[in-house]
């Protein structure tokens, strides 16, 4: 059942911030860390929908911290503590699972969160499937931008990375005989997320 899935993909979540914040806390300088708040299961066998859960009432303005994709392009909480926190959970997340699974959808109020999205690789990410779309794992990996929390943590870039790899690949395509036409796609690829950021503004 959705209720079902919904309530696991939020607790495994919640089991990652709790790592994260165990990480972040003891920094200095880092202050408070988002927590993604408990959603319980509760089963009513008489009732008509038998799964039902139950979360604690946030009681605030509710922010949207990122979308249910990969692109961060909910300027309103760019300069947020706590939105800069979360892309900073997203991209912990990305690094400690090698970019197997991303975090997604992070809302709620204040450092709260609740009802948020995981994407993991089609395989999925030790038995563990997301409910969001793999796609939205290479968006994040191209468009996301370190901040001063990704530093503090140590969380290396992924731009640098993502510009390594495509050298690697157009160098090793050499010998191929199509190698001008790989040339040809990989800066127009290279250009496209930079051509969306410029657009927003």
């Amino acid at each position: 059942s959705v209720v079902i899935q919904e309530c696991y993909v939020q607790n495994t979540a919640r089991e990652y911030a709790k790592l994260y914040a165990a990480e972040a806390e003891p920094l200095e300088g880092f202050g408070e860390v988002p927590e993604i708040i408990p959603i319980f299961l509760i089963h009513r066998p008489a009732n008509n929908i038998p799964y039902a859960t139950v979360e604690e009432e946030l009681v605030g303005e509710f922010v949207k911290y990122s979308v249910k994709d990969g692109k961060e392009v909910n300027f309103l909480r760019r300069d947020s503590e706590a939105g800069q926190k979360c892309c900073t959970f997203q991209h912990w997340v990305y690094e400690k699972t090698n970019g197997n699974l991303l975090v997604t959808d992070l809302q709620g109020v204040g450092m709260k969160l609740t009802d948020v999205g995981i994407a993991t690789l089609a395989k999925g990410y030790k038995g563990f499937k997301g409910n969001c779309s793999f796609s939205f794992i290479e968006q994040f990996r191209a468009l996301h931008q370190c901040n001063a929390y990704c530093e503090m943590l140590g969380l290396k870039s992924l731009r640098t990375t993502h510009q390594k790899q495509r050298k690697a690949t157009s160098t090793k395509s050499k010998n191929l005989p199509n190698s001008s036409t790989v040339k040809k796609m990989v800066p127009k690829k290279a250009r496209e997320p930079r051509d969306f950021i410029s657009s927003e503004h």
